[in-house]
């Protein structure tokens, strides 16, 4: 028995394998990499790699074995077919006949179209017929955090969510909640809606901001319409600028405040504070 993470180098999966390696042996955890080199700290700590593309599904086969909880970290090729990338995995965990497919999903409660693929996979995993667990994942701290430059350049938070507020956890909340479903029991066939404790507005993020840096930080609330041309003159590409600001359109209307208390339970312990995010990405 294994547990398998894919994209175990990506921003999450690195601190899934991290909070594994804390309750079980490395030699029972299986990295799945695009790149063997980016993976070579856990080689060396004992866990086992295997090298794999969403994009090219005959690296999937024989990769699982009977009995294997694995954990789908969603991609995010957003250009590139997600849904079609994720069902390589369901269809090479079916065949294996893992023991649970665990899939990092978006909150049942978000409308925007980011949410649409998650939604297309959810139901492709339904319909596998595999024992599963949706981690419904809310917004990250680091969504935020780690991009305050332009933030500490304008003394300005800006943002199309209005007076929306968002249920943010940090991304070893949100791991540490993946690894308790991996190696704990009873987890088939669930669902977790996943947010961090304590909901914040951007104008509270902007306080916090000024409090920690000693300077005056504003929150200027702007249109969609305006967010889109200071996102497009930042040169973030057309179809991930609108969902972007589909994403603020969801938070102004409360979609992304998750109150299940799901996250902190699963992790055994509160939620990262926002605060907490803050100084650390100040300290950089």
């Amino acid at each position: 028995m294994s547990i398998v993470v894919t994209g175990a180098t990506g921003h999450l999966g690195r601190h899934v394998v991290e909070q594994l390696l804390e309750k079980v042996p490395a030699d029972q955890i299986t990295a799945v990499v695009r790149d063997e080199a980016k993976a070579a700290d856990f080689a060396a700590r004992g866990v086992k790699l295997a090298v794999a593309d969403y994009n090219a599904p005959e690296t999937f086969d024989g990769l699982f074995a009977a009995g294997d909880k694995v954990l789908l970290i969603s991609g995010n090729e957003f250009d590139k077919g997600r849904v079609q990338q994720h069902r390589v995995v369901i269809d090479a965990a079916k065949a294996a006949g893992v023991a649970l497919l665990a899939y990092t999903s978006a909150p049942g409660s978000l409308e925007a179209a980011l949410a649409d693929d998650h939604r297309a996979t959810e139901e492709a995993l339904l319909a596998s017929g595999l024992p599963y667990s949706l981690l419904r994942n809310g917004w990250y701290h680091e969504n935020y955090t780690e991009n305050l430059a332009p933030v500490l350049e304008h003394d300005a938070v800006v943002s199309a969510a209005g007076e929306g507020r968002v249920s943010s956890a940090s991304r070893a909340d949100y791991a540490a909640a993946a690894a308790a479903v991996l190696t704990g029991e009873g987890h088939e066939n669930t669902t977790y809606e996943l947010g961090g404790d304590v909901a914040w507005s951007f104008a509270e993020y902007a306080a916090e901001l000024s409090r920690q840096t000693g300077r005056e930080i504003a929150y200027n609330a702007v249109t969609g319409e305006v967010m889109k041309g200071i996102l497009a003159g930042a040169g973030v590409p057309g179809p991930f600028v609108e969902i972007l600001v589909g994403v603020d359109a969801s938070i102004e209307k409360g979609e992304l405040v998750v109150s299940s208390g799901d996250l902190s339970r699963l992790a055994g312990r509160p939620t990262t504070p926002l605060a907490e995010a803050v100084a650390a990405a100040l300290k950089g």
